[in-house]
C-alpha cells in the first residue's frame, strides 16, 4: 500500500469509519482522534495489507482501539446529559428539544448497555458501509451470524426503548 492509496481510503472511509467509532465512545473528539490513530496503525502496518481487506481491517484496527479508549476512560454506560448538546432557540428549550434530547439520552444509554459483541455488531451494521461479508470477516464469524445478532441488538434496543415510554402500550 502506497501513500497514495492510503489517502484514497482515508479520504472515502474516514466519515463513515468516525461515524461508528463516535458510536462507540460518544464523544466526537474521541472518534476523531481514534480514527486518525487507526490509519496511522495502518500506515505502519502498510506491507502485510492485503488490499482486498483493507476495509474491514480499518474498521477492525478502530473499533479495537475505541474499545480500548472507552476501557481505559471507565466510560459509564449511561452517558450523561452533559454529552447531549440540544440547538434551541431563545433562553429556554423547547419542549421538541426537550424530548429530542431525552430520546437520545435513551438511545444512547441502550445502545451503551448492549453486550460489547452486539453493539460492534449493530454499529458496524448501521454505520460502516461494509457488507455482511466484510463484517464478518472483520469480526471473524460466519455472515449468517452478523445477521442474527443484529437481528438480536435491533430487537434489545427495541425493548429498551419500549420500557421508558411514557404512552400506553399495546391498547
Amino acid at each position: 500500500m502506497g501513500e497514495e492509496e492510503l489517502e484514497q481510503l482515508y479520504a472515502r472511509l474516514e466519515r463513515p469509519l468516525c461515524n461508528v467509532v463516535y458510536r462507540w465512545l460518544w464523544n466526537m473528539d474521541d472518534a476523531q482522534d481514534v480514527v486518525q490513530d487507526a490509519f496511522v496503525r495502518l500506515w505502519r502496518m502498510r506491507r502485510r495489507v492485503d488490499m482486498t481487506t483493507v476495509e474491514p481491517l480499518i474498521y477492525k484496527i478502530a473499533l479495537n482501539l475505541a474499545a480500548s479508549r472507552r476501557r481505559s476512560k471507565q466510560v459509564w454506560r449511561w452517558v450523561s446529559l452533559e454529552t447531549i448538546r440540544v440547538p434551541f432557540s431563545g433562553d429556554q428549550p423547547t419542549d421538541d428539544a426537550l424530548a429530542s434530547r431525552d430520546e437520545t439520552v435513551r438511545l444512547c444509554a441502550a445502545v451503551d448497555a448492549l453486550p460489547e459483541d452486539l453493539r460492534r455488531i449493530i454499529m458496524l451494521c448501521e454505520y460502516s458501509e461494509l457488507s455482511y461479508d466484510e463484517i464478518a470477516t472483520l469480526l471473524s464469524i460466519p455472515a449468517g451470524t452478523v445477521g442474527s445478532r443484529r437481528h438480536r441488538a435491533l430487537r434489545r434496543l427495541r425493548e429498551a426503548l419500549s420500557d421508558g415510554s411514557t404512552g400506553p402500550r399495546g391498547h
